[in-house]
């Protein structure tokens, strides 16, 4: 459970420390409405991903399924600062389908949490792997990090892309190639 009282005066703590005052007009109410933010923002540390995969249809369907170019943003947990981009996921299911959004709300989950762009590619691609337990699971990660253009190097426009392959997208090049020729609109 996330503390907005904690963090509200935490929040005004920051202002003071940075020579501000957090009751002045513009910054009056920053401590409640950052206290409110987070509470949105970390909002999948409450949430279990795997529960939104539980629902499914049995269609015999054996083949690629790819959702594309979900939008995402998360808190990189070194410096609290956004990396937004989009995920490509794809699995090859056993017959078993979920809808479509459910690959996208496991994605926010994971999401809206303290995160290395690394480890929530891994655990987008570990959930699906888990719960549906497909011939294979892929996810690519394409997003651009905030602490790398406002701070330290500085660098406006890099991307940093991350990938998790499991099953046949692992095993198999071909598997594999198809996968990222069709997440690349060929």
């Amino acid at each position: 459970m996330i503390d907005q009282t904690i963090i509200e005066t935490a929040a005004a703590s920051i202002i003071k420390a940075i020579g501000e005052d957090p009751q002045r007009e513009g910054l009056r109410g920053t401590p409640r409405r950052i206290a409110e933010m987070y509470a949105e923002i970390f909002s999948g540390l409450d949430q279990d991903p795997r529960e939104e995969l539980q629902v499914g249809f049995e269609v015999g369907h054996q083949e690629m399924v790819i959702a594309r170019d979900i939008p995402f943003y998360s808190m990189c947990e070194h410096h609290l600062l956004p990396f937004y981009g989009v995920a490509h996921i794809g699995y090859i299911p056993t017959g078993r389908v979920v809808g479509i959004s459910k690959l996208a709300r496991v994605v926010d989950i994971l999401a809206r949490r303290p995160q290395l762009q690394e480890r929530l590619t891994t655990q987008i691609a570990d959930t699906i792997a888990e719960v549906l337990e497909p011939q294979g699971v892929a996810v690519i990660l394409q997003a651009e990090h905030l602490c790398m253009i406002m701070r330290g190097i500085k660098k406006p426009g890099s991307n940093i892309i991350t990938s998790a392959m499991r099953g046949l997208f692992r095993r198999s090049a071909a598997t594999r190639a198809e996968f990222l020729n069709l997440i690349e609109g060929r």
